[in-house]
């Protein structure tokens, strides 16, 4: 007669080993509710590994970005291991890749969401504690964005170690490319918002602050200092917002008559930027 496995059970497992819901309902059937034989079934299939690793850093891993197909949508995750061995390992990437699927089809609303959904038969939560087990490091999804558009262009540089999004105000010939390129200034420029309105009133203040006291060790007159700063903060709203932003492929232009040369009235709607680690 086989033994009931309540839900307190499984949970008290799990909170023991680290392993998923179902591999800790699975481990105790097979052991007859036996805890200490349900922890040693499952060592040997490499769950118990992963509640040692929780305590470790995984700064390592790969930044996945896709869009829609209809270029309506798009998602960027970083996936995080503990060694560039593993980041590099064809599996590992593959692993990713279709937990960023997922993410794309389904438009979770948070990361605890995305970790909520299904990937082959259980919960990305699990299958992360899973992989833990069987790569011996430890593998968690550490960002999660998203942005709509009426044109979303994903781009992924330096070997997965960073991924863009881009949105644009309209889906023309050309505004694929263009879109590329934008990414590709973003992923290089690193800019703190589309344009001047989108900067935060304390990055504002602190600018301010800054090119303030730089004016006053210079020994300018304080008639002048309030002129002069907004001139620097002026400095500051083109080499750091994306539309004012030199373009790194034609100089003679910024970001803005970049994109209204592409398409008239052609802008950035959204963008986000995730790095590896950062």
């Amino acid at each position: 007669m086989s033994v009931q496995i309540s839900a307190s059970d499984v949970n008290k497992l799990r909170q023991q080993t680290g392993a998923g819901m179902m591999d800790c309902k699975k481990a105790l059937v097979e052991a007859n509710g036996d805890f200490e034989a349900a922890v040693d079934y499952l060592r040997k299939k490499g769950a118990k590994v992963a509640a040692s690793r929780q305590d470790r850093d995984s700064n390592e891993g790969v930044i996945i970005a896709q869009a829609t197909a209809d270029g309506k949508s798009g998602i960027v995750v970083e996936v995080n291991c503990e060694t560039d061995f593993v980041a590099k390992n064809a599996d590992f990437i593959a692993f990713a890749e279709k937990i960023a699927g997922i993410a794309l089809a389904n438009s979770p609303a948070t990361l605890d969401d995305l970790k909520a959904l299904d990937i082959d038969g259980k919960k990305i939560a699990d299958a992360l504690i899973e992989q833990t087990g069987v790569i011996g490091e430890k593998i968690d999804v550490s960002k999660y964005e998203t942005i709509t558009g009426e044109k979303v262009v994903a781009y992924i540089h330096g070997n997965y170690r960073l991924g863009v999004l881009v949105g644009l105000s309209a889906d023309a010939a050309g505004v694929e490319d263009a879109g590329k390129d934008v990414a590709m200034q973003i992923a290089a420029m690193n800019p703190v918002a589309i344009d001047k309105d989108g900067v935060d009133s304390h990055t504002i203040e602190r600018e301010l602050e800054i090119a303030k006291e730089q004016i006053r060790a210079e020994g300018k007159p304080e008639e002048m200092v309030e002129k002069i700063a907004a001139g620097k903060l002026n400095k500051f709203y083109k080499e750091n917002t994306l539309l004012n932003q030199e373009f790194v492929k034609d100089s003679s232009k910024n970001i803005a008559q970049f994109l209204d040369s592409v398409a008239k009235g052609l802008t950035v709607t959204a963008f986000k930027r995730v790095q590896l680690g950062a």
